[in-house]
């Protein structure tokens, strides 16, 4: 890694260590902060660790957190591999087992929540790991009505064309699809737009977002089939009621599902409460995993 790519990483907050991990080859960054029972948390398409700078500090003093730029993402490397949900589900649950994990909580959001509930219901099947709780943060879900559309139209060939070339100019279109993700675009924090555009330096995270896209529809039908394997899990769903990217209209089909789930939703948010508003949101994830800790 060059100096100059090192200079466009952001800078990480006080006690949070910056670790990598070797898949085949391929090094996957990940961060590391704070003691207690271990928690991973999985940002959402186009998105990485950065995601997590306001959540981490506040989890630290409660729980060992792990915050991966899964493999094609953020500061990791950009391997041509297998970038459908249950491949990449399949490294976290790698990625824990290697870090000696026999028992986690998973945080997911946007894409990432997809990625946790197929993780989640590999655990509940035969593997040793054991996923303690869901926290899921606007997940990709089969329920909302552009995400079915999506999938439809990027799997298709003609679609799949379309789909890449936007994509392609992503750095063009950025601070217009970033702003769309606020429900409030004074909320927008100033280092922002900058911390996601940062990735871009190095080659290859279109490809990978393209390989996203191009499972979708295959992703979405596996998800809602494995859905009924978690019903026990210990779940929190966490929405913006102004969610433009994962409609909040779809938290209610998704949540029977999780009979016991407690619900959250943050009004006027958009799609990135960890960001728009980090103070309830990390109130709201603190009282679930540690239940009696108040601010």
């Amino acid at each position: 890694m060059s100096d100059s790519l090192e200079l466009a990483i952001p800078a990480l907050g006080e006690g949070i260590e910056e670790c990598r991990m070797d898949f085949g080859g391929a090094g996957m960054r990940y961060l590391r902060a704070g003691s207690g029972p271990p928690l991973i948390l999985l940002h959402g398409l186009l998105g990485y660790s950065f995601s997590w700078r306001y959540t981490i500090p506040a989890l630290a003093p409660y729980r060992t957190v792990y915050a991966p730029d899964m493999l094609g993402a953020g500061f990791s490397d950009r391997p041509k591999i297998d970038q459908s949900m249950r491949a990449t589900a399949l490294r976290v649950l790698s990625f824990a087992e290697r870090l000696g994990l026999s028992s986690f909580d998973l945080l997911g959001t946007s894409r990432g929540g997809a990625v946790a509930m197929c993780a989640a219901a590999d655990c509940a099947g035969t593997r040793k790991l054991q996923v303690r709780s869901l926290v899921l943060v606007a997940p990709v879900n089969p329920y909302s009505g552009h995400g079915r559309w999506l999938a439809a139209f990027a799997g298709s060939r003609f679609g799949s064309v379309i789909v890449g070339a936007v994509l392609q100019r992503v750095p063009s279109l950025y601070p217009y699809w970033h702003g769309r993700m606020f429900g409030d675009r004074r909320r927008i924090p100033s280092d922002s737009l900058e911390g996601y555009k940062a990735p871009l330096a190095i080659p290859g995270l279109f490809d990978h977002a393209i390989s996203i896209v191009s499972t979708w529809g295959a992703d979405l039908r596996e998800l809602e089939a494995l859905l009924p394997k978690l019903s026990a899990i210990p779940t929190l769903l966490m929405w913006g009621d102004k969610d433009p990217a994962v409609y909040f209209s779809s938290m209610k089909p998704l949540a029977q599902y999780f009979p016991n789930a407690e619900q959250v939703v943050f009004p006027g948010v958009g799609h990135l409460p960890y960001e728009e508003c980090p103070e309830e949101f990390n109130r709201a994830l603190i009282q679930f995993l540690k239940p009696g800790i108040r601010d």
